[in-house]
């Protein structure tokens, strides 16, 4: 019996130990272009992992418009390739995939998953965030098309397929980080829409 309530009481801890939580972060890194910096928000979120930050987002203080609706985009009006935001890894990141991402700083715009048998049943919405090199990405106002989108996000992951995040519009306008299963799901403003963004977590395969 005593073992038994050692063993919980050592998983407890543990699983406590490894929560993610978010709180502020400061302004926006110098990788990003000035005329990015501009339009995101003043303080951005960090996540921590056990005390130690993981990541920092920032996201634009307007939300992009002057895109069509598409079929299953849950967050109307984005154009494809957009700007809408950055985060900086500290350390070794990952993606939605599970794809490994160096320490640094890139940059966040919008995209839609195709609509074709390669990606059935990979999120419930299309809407994802496609990270590019902040070295290299500097126009906010460039709005790439499907293929130049993932051809520059390969760059990040390093692999045949782009670097994303997935999100979507949320359900709700409370913000925070909260464990969704097996995911750590951030709801943060991107302009005037409270978003859900997975920041931890890895798809089923």
């Amino acid at each position: 019996m005593a073992r038994n309530l050692l063993c919980t009481l050592l998983l407890s801890t543990a699983a406590f130990a490894q929560q993610y939580k978010a709180e502020a972060a400061g302004p926006p890194p110098a990788e990003v272009a000035p005329a990015m910096a501009a339009l995101l928000q003043k303080d951005g979120v960090k996540i921590t992992n056990k005390g130690n930050a993981y990541c920092e987002l920032w996201f634009r203080t307007a939300k992009p418009s002057g895109g069509t609706t598409e079929e299953g985009a849950s967050v109307p009006g984005i154009p494809m390739g957009a700007f809408v935001g950055a985060i900086r890894f500290d350390g070794r990141g990952a993606d939605r995939r599970g794809q490994s991402i160096k320490a640094g700083v890139y940059i966040l715009r919008y995209g839609l998953i195709p609509i074709n048998g390669d990606h059935q049943g990979a999120a419930p919405q299309r809407d994802f965030m496609v990270m590019s090199l902040a070295a290299e990405d500097k126009d906010p106002s460039a709005t790439p098309k499907f293929e130049a989108l993932t051809t520059e996000s390969k760059k990040v992951s390093g692999t045949p397929h782009p670097a994303v995040l997935s999100f979507w519009k949320a359900d709700n306008d409370t913000p925070g980080l909260t464990q969704q299963g097996d995911d750590w799901v951030l709801q943060v403003k991107l302009g005037d829409t409270t978003i859900a963004l997975i920041v931890v977590g890895t798809a089923a395969s």
